[in-house]
């Protein structure tokens, strides 16, 4: 895949990687900034539902960080069956479990789109795994958290140093549709206004 193939995002090349969006994750966040990263989340799953990208879904050990956070659960309750995959883990980089690198490959997508908690750990360390597998990886900083600034900064640029797309919602949302004027372009533009 050249740069510019790498760069340029397709709904038919494209998935979803929700990294541990879990309660007892949030809960740690600085709330007004998970306020943020779920609207874009939202927006990024709305995208991904009406465009068909696959979703990828992972729970950093969920007996102790909890479940999905049920307002992103009940999100991908709308997508049609086999489009979702959730996966529990307690490996940091989500590349090291067989039954999720599986769903991944299978999908036959070769970018993926990254959000998800923390940047500095699991996201960082997914990130790393999948550009080392040959995976354009774009992750938008604005549905991305850690519980500290600095380390929110500090995940995002080691996810750019490790190979990944350091974008945002918009951009992902715009490059993928790829032009005005579609009854898709008109339902998900709302999304960001």
């Amino acid at each position: 895949m050249s740069n510019n193939d790498a760069l340029d995002l397709r709904p038919e090349t494209s998935g979803l990687a929700l990294i541990d969006i879990q309660e007892r994750l949030a809960a740690a966040m600085p709330p007004d900034v998970l306020n943020v990263a779920l609207k874009n989340v939202h927006t990024l799953l709305e995208i991904a539902r009406r465009l068909g990208l696959p979703v990828a879904v992972t729970e950093q050990y969920p007996k102790g960080l909890g479940r999905t956070l049920p307002v992103v659960a009940e999100e991908l309750l709308k997508f049609p069956k086999g489009h979702v995959e959730l996966f529990e883990k307690v490996e940091f980089d989500s590349t090291a479990v067989d039954p999720w690198m599986k769903f991944v490959e299978v999908t036959g997508r070769k970018q993926w789109i990254v959000v998800g908690m923390e940047a500095h750990v699991c996201v960082y360390q997914s990130v790393r795994g999948m550009v080392d597998r040959g995976l354009s990886v774009h992750v938008p900083r604005d549905a991305v958290t850690s519980r500290t600034k600095s380390n929110w900064k500090t995940g995002l640029l080691l996810c750019d140093r490790a190979g990944g797309l350091v974008t945002s919602t918009e951009i992902v949302l715009f490059d993928l549709l790829k032009q005005a004027g579609t009854d898709e372009f008109r339902a998900l533009s709302k999304l960001v206004r």
